[in-house]
Parts: C-alpha cells; sequence; structure tokens
C-alpha cells in the first residue's frame, strides 16, 4: 500500500507535536514535584504559627482580665 507523502508528512508532524508536549510536560512535572511539597511544608508551618499566636493572644487576654494579687 502506498502512502500518499502529504499524509506521512501530517503524521510525522503529529508524532513531532506529541513528542514535544510531553517534554514540555515532563518538565512541569517536575517543576510541581519540586515546588509543592515546599509550598505544603511552608502552608503547614503558617497554620501552625497561625495557631500558636491564637493561643498566646488568648493567654494574653487571659492574663490581662485576670484578677491581680498583689
Amino acid at each position: 500500500m502506498v502512502v500518499d507523502d502529504t499524509i506521512c508528512q501530517a503524521l510525522n508532524r503529529i508524532a513531532d507535536g506529541i513528542e514535544e508536549n510531553n517534554i514540555v510536560l515532563n518538565r512541569i512535572a517536575n517543576h510541581y514535584d519540586g515546588v509543592v511539597p515546599v509550598m505544603t511544608r511552608n502552608a503547614k508551618r503558617a497554620e501552625s504559627m497561625a495557631e500558636e499566636q491564637e493561643r498566646s493572644f488568648g493567654q494574653q487576654v487571659k492574663d490581662i482580665f485576670s484578677p491581680q494579687e498583689h
């Protein structure tokens, strides 16, 4: 079976495009894998700090309004 040259060129361009897209997707995946764990760790750290601040603020309010012994 003879394949038309135009069809062959189109199939080659499609294959090249898929290969280029795979390279870009791999770069995106590598970037994602490098960034997301750091972002997750920083988000957990920020949440922990916010919770600690809320707890310490609550204690400060209690200290201010608690009866003072002289």
